[in-house]
């Protein structure tokens, strides 16, 4: 009798936790199309793209990213200042609710500054995403060479930090 006692003690307490327990951004966030950008010998930074999907009803924010392939990895924008496209860091990356947020060139995207090597097409980068409330996404991006047309076309024709008028 006490064993059964037990066990129904024990299947109610698991039963309740799993109830009381709410699902982590992390659980509710899905990552498609992550890929890095390959770089030339030499080169010391690269960047990743993705789609960030949220089917919950709440909003999430990708808050930092970590890689070892850098010695550090930011969360990144492009603005236009002064005629010219400029990147800078931000904060965190919203992800509305039951909504997706794409980070591509020219936009929304995880810097990786510092390479520890040159990113080859063929390589593969792990990444963590960190949101808002502290879980952990790791993902795989391929790395892919990006076509310099497609480039431009992303950055509304961006050449040499300028924009084409």
């Amino acid at each position: 009798m006490k064993r059964l006692i037990f066990s129904l003690f024990t299947a109610a307490a698991v039963l309740s936790g799993g109830l009381v327990f709410a699902a982590t951004a992390a659980d509710e966030v899905t990552v498609t199309d992550a890929y890095a950008r390959a770089v030339p010998p030499g080169q010391p930074n690269s960047a990743s793209f993705m789609l960030l999907s949220n089917a919950s009803t709440t909003a999430h924010a990708v808050v930092a990213a970590e890689s070892s392939v850098s010695k550090v990895s930011e969360l990144h924008t492009h603005t236009m200042s002064e005629g010219m496209m400029k990147m800078r860091q931000v904060e965190r990356i919203e992800i509305p609710a039951s909504g997706m947020t794409r980070l591509e060139p020219g936009g929304l995207h995880v810097m990786l500054i510092g390479l520890n090597h040159d990113l080859q097409p063929g390589d593969e980068v792990a990444i963590t995403l960190t949101f808002e409330d502290g879980s952990k996404r790791g993902i795989t991006a391929p790395v892919r060479m990006l076509q310099m047309k497609k480039m431009q076309q992303d950055m509304g024709g961006m050449e040499h930090g300028r924009m084409s008028q």
